[in-house]
C-alpha cells in the first residue's frame, strides 16, 4: 500500500489505523499539498511517523505545490499547521524522493501488487502517471476519497474540497486506466464523531492515544465554533475503513468525471446515471454504510495501534 495524504488531522486518523496494522505492508507515504502547503503537509508527514514511530519505516515522499491551485485550505478547521496548531518538531530527513517519482518506484519495484490511497488531491498519482504512462496499468487499485454523488460540496456549494483543490489531476486520474474505488462525501459525512470520542482513543501514554489527544480537541472547538455542530466528520478515516473494511459499505459502479473549468462547477464531480447512460463505468463508488459497526471498526483499529505504540 502506498498512503497518499494532504496531511490534516482526519488524514492522521487514517495513517494511525493503518502504521499499526500488522496486515498492511505499507511501502511508502507521500505527502501532497491540500489541507496545508506542499512544504507544511512533508514537515507533518515526518513529524508523525517520526512520533509514532512505527515498527516498520516507509519510504516517504516529499510534497511539491499544485499547479493552478486556488488560495483556499482547511486550516480554519484543523489549525494552521493542519494538526491543531500543535507545531510538533520534525527531524531532518535528507534526501526525501518526490512523492510522484516515489509513487512510480515503488509501483515498478512491485508491479501488480500496489494499491495506493489517495487521502488528499489527487496530483502526486496524476503525475506519476504522466511521468511515467505505464505504470497506471502496474497499480493493482486505487482509492480515492472526494468527489460527491449528489453534488453538494463542502468547499463550495458543489465541489468537495480534493477534487476542487486540483480538478486537472482529478479527471486525470478518474480517466486513467486503473482499478478505481471512490468514497465521496455523501458516504464519508454519513458518520459523525461525537466529544465523546476523546474519552475512547487509546491512553496518552502511548505513542498514538497521546498524538491523537493533541490534535484533535482543535477540530472539535473549529466544527463548533465556524460551522454550528457539534459533531466532527473524519472523512479520511472513513475512506481508509472503506479500503480495509469494505464489507462495511455499499458500491456500485459509475461513470464518472471532474469538471475543470466553470466559476461556479470547478472541481464538480458528475455522474452518468441516466436511465441509459452514455458513458462507460470507470469506477466502483460507495453509496451507502451498509453496517452500523463503522466507528467501532475504527475505535478498534485504534486501540489496536495504542497497544502497538
Amino acid at each position: 500500500m502506498i498512503i497518499d495524504s494532504d496531511m490534516g488531522t482526519d488524514d492522521a486518523v487514517a495513517l494511525c489505523m493503518a502504521l499499526f496494522d500488522e496486515r498492511l505492508d505499507i511501502v511508502a507515504l507521500t505527502a501532497t499539498e491540500g489541507c496545508v502547503t506542499a512544504d507544511q503537509a512533508t514537515r507533518n508527514l515526518q513529524a508523525i511517523v517520526g512520533m509514532l514511530d512505527p515498527d516498520r519505516y516507509p519510504r516517504l515522499g516529499a510534497a511539491a505545490p499544485a499547479e493552478n491551485a486556488p488560495p483556499i485550505n482547511t486550516t480554519y478547521l484543523y489549525g494552521d499547521d493542519g494538526l491543531g496548531n500543535t507545531g510538533f518538531a520534525v527531524s531532518s530527513l535528507q534526501h526525501m524522493m518526490p512523492s510522484d517519482k516515489l509513487i512510480i518506484d515503488c509501483v515498478r519495484s512491485h508491479p501488480g501488487d500496489v494499491t495506493i490511497i489517495c487521502l488528499g488531491p489527487y496530483t502526486n498519482v496524476a503525475r506519476a502517471f504522466l511521468r511515467d504512462p505505464g505504470v497506471a496499468e502496474l497499480v493493482d487499485r486505487v482509492v480515492l476519497t472526494g468527489g460527491s454523488i449528489c453534488g453538494i460540496g463542502n468547499i463550495t456549494q458543489a465541489a468537495e474540497f480534493n477534487c476542487y483543490f486540483d480538478p486537472e489531476s482529478a479527471q486525470q486520474v478518474f480517466m486513467s486506466r486503473t482499478t478505481k474505488t471512490l468514497v465521496p462525501l455523501d458516504v464519508t459525512t454519513q458518520v459523525k464523531f461525537g466529544l465523546d470520542l476523546l474519552e475512547k482513543l487509546p491512553e496518552r501514554y502511548c505513542r498514538v492515544g497521546g498524538f491523537l489527544r493533541q490534535i484533535l480537541p482543535f477540530a472539535f472547538r473549529s466544527y463548533r465554533q465556524l460551522l454550528g455542530q457539534e459533531d466532527i466528520h473524519l472523512n479520511d478515516a472513513i475512506g481508509m475503513l472503506a479500503l480495509l473494511e469494505p464489507e462495511l459499505f455499499e458500491f456500485k459502479s459509475m461513470a464518472g468525471q471532474v469538471e475543470v473549468d466553470g466559476q461556479l462547477t470547478r472541481g464538480v464531480t458528475v455522474f452518468d446515471r441516466r436511465s441509459v447512460p452514455e458513458w462507460r463505468c470507470n469506477m466502483e463508488v460507495a453509496t451507502q454504510i451498509a453496517d452500523e459497526s463503522v466507528i467501532p471498526s475504527i475505535l478498534n483499529r485504534l486501540t489496536v495501534a495504542g497497544n502497538a505504540s
